[in-house]
């Protein structure tokens, strides 16, 4: 069995583990029990009605945040031209082609998010070793490869967060920080969940959103009730 330090013993003392909250009653809990002294991250967990082994009940996007995440990410671009430009003018914080590659071969990855024109494609491909593992490879799925890269760069400077469904059938996801107000972290959380119901894979049968919970960084996790969600998604 797992040994808890005392802070989070104490934690788990302020709340019923078992209980399903409403979501708004979750995330209050959820910072009130926060005990980190740095501003720790609020992270949601969707199990979803999904067998991620078959490829047509993949469950992957992404979501512009409507108050971000609390975190500016540093964006890559691999782009060319008037498009090189375009994506600097957006808040891009490193742009370029062949150089960045070669960059990132060597072993350079000081970067969050990566994005790229679709005829930048053939360089990005040679990387999916290296960048797919870790989450940051540009994919059209996701919203990251596409002409007008300006706009991409902006969403993801915004808060734009991708997601993708694990072996588990589990997706994760930060929708802010504990310092912003319950309100900002609802409108996230709902943005979110309302994402999830509209890729919802049409060969997904029986219980879609099995169940939910939510946590901080440090923070052990409290449960939603998945139901009053899901019916106030319908």
């Amino acid at each position: 069995m797992a040994q808890h330090g005392k802070k989070m013993l104490e934690a788990y003392k302020k709340f019923e583990k078992s209980k399903r909250y409403e979501l708004h009653d979750a995330l209050q809990t959820v910072k009130e029990i926060a005990f980190a002294k740095f501003d720790e991250s609020v992270e949601m967990a969707v199990r979803l009605g999904v067998n991620p082994r078959h490829a047509d009940q993949m469950v992957r996007g992404s979501v512009v945040m409507p108050h971000g995440v609390g975190k500016v990410p540093r964006v890559l671009v691999f782009a060319k031209g008037d498009k090189e430009r375009e994506a600097f003018d957006a808040g891009a914080d490193f742009v370029g082609a062949e150089d960045l590659a070669q960059k990132i071969t060597e072993g350079w990855l000081d970067f969050d998010r990566a994005a790229a024109t679709p005829d930048m494609m053939g360089v990005v491909g040679k990387l999916g070793k290296i960048l797919g593992p870790r989450g940051l490879m540009p994919n059209p799925r996701t919203g990251t490869v596409a002409l007008d890269i300006g706009r991409v760069v902006r969403e993801i400077k915004a808060g734009k967060v991708e997601f993708r469904v694990d072996r588990a059938g589990i997706v994760h996801a930060g929708i802010g920080k504990v310092s912003f107000p319950i309100e900002s972290l609802e409108e996230n959380a709902q943005t979110l969940l309302e994402t999830l119901v509209r890729l919802k894979p049409a060969t997904s049968k029986g219980k879609y959103m099995k169940s939910i919970a939510l946590a901080s960084t440090m923070g052990p996790g409290v449960k939603v009730d998945e139901t009053v969600v899901a019916n106030a998604l319908k």
